[in-house]
């Protein structure tokens, strides 16, 4: 069974996944070997968003390849399996144990972040369907709801989010920008500009700051794949955030 135990507040801030040869060589060494990509970038920031798990349960050797390439103080976000999101129906009882299962690991050994489900664009709001899906969640685990069709922002479903202790994802890109809704204890910024500036970077920061004097964690995620820019942006906000 997940359990989630609050100590004092923290910012968390990375990127969507860390596994991209492109990061070569402005944020990976030229030589480094994929291998030991996790290893550097959990020794320059402290969270990642895992988009593995969106297609795959992990199994126990990726679970304890991501333990002894992290420091005690590093986060994973777990993003929840397409099953969960974007099957018509909600999974099984049994898959979800085996999901959460796996995630045990991750867990005791102080890593395991919030378990993000993102929702397809295409679906609309069904509180039956959030309800069900929060009922799938072990008892106390942190997780965090994406929304991408602005059906959805709307009064019930924030009652319905406060009520179960989960965190509205507060998405923004230059197609949906997610109302400022805090619904949880802890906060989940998930940061799809194109770019951002250094104003921008900085009242990112601000931001979290202020969360974590109120006692409350805030994990942040940039994008960019391509290139370098998502991480280097992750370092900037943790090290203004430090101010």
């Amino acid at each position: 069974m997940l359990v989630s135990v609050q100590m004092s507040a923290h910012i968390y801030c990375g990127t969507s996944g860390y596994s991209y040869p492109p990061w070569k060589p402005g944020f990976y060494p030229a030589k480094l070997a994929a291998k030991k990509f996790l290893a550097h970038y959990a020794s320059r920031l402290n969270a990642v968003e895992s988009n593995y798990t969106f297609r795959a349960v992990p199994s126990e050797k990726t679970v304890s390849d991501w333990i002894a390439n992290t420091p005690p103080d590093f986060r994973f976000a777990i993003k929840a399996h397409q099953d969960f999101t974007h099957s018509k129906a909600a999974p099984s009882q049994e898959f979800a144990a085996r999901f959460f299962g796996a995630l045990a690991p991750v867990q005791s050994a102080g890593r395991l972040g919030p378990v993000l489900f993102q929702l397809p664009p295409y679906a609309k709001v069904d509180s039956d369907r959030l309800l069900a899906l929060i009922d799938l969640c072990p008892e106390g685990s942190r997780i965090a709801f994406e929304f991408r069709n602005t059906s959805w922002f709307v009064d019930s479903i924030y009652r319905i989010l406060e009520d179960r202790r989960a965190a509205l994802c507060l998405a923004e890109s230059e197609k949906l920008e997610t109302p400022r809704v805090m619904t949880a204890g802890f906060a989940y910024f998930r940061l799809r500009k194109g770019a951002y500036t250094p104003e921008a970077l900085a009242g990112i920061a601000a931001d979290a700051a202020k969360l974590r004097d109120q006692g409350k964690d805030s994990f942040l995620f940039f994008m960019h794949q391509d290139d370098p820019t998502g991480p280097k942006y992750a370092e900037e906000v943790l090290k203004l955030s430090r101010k």
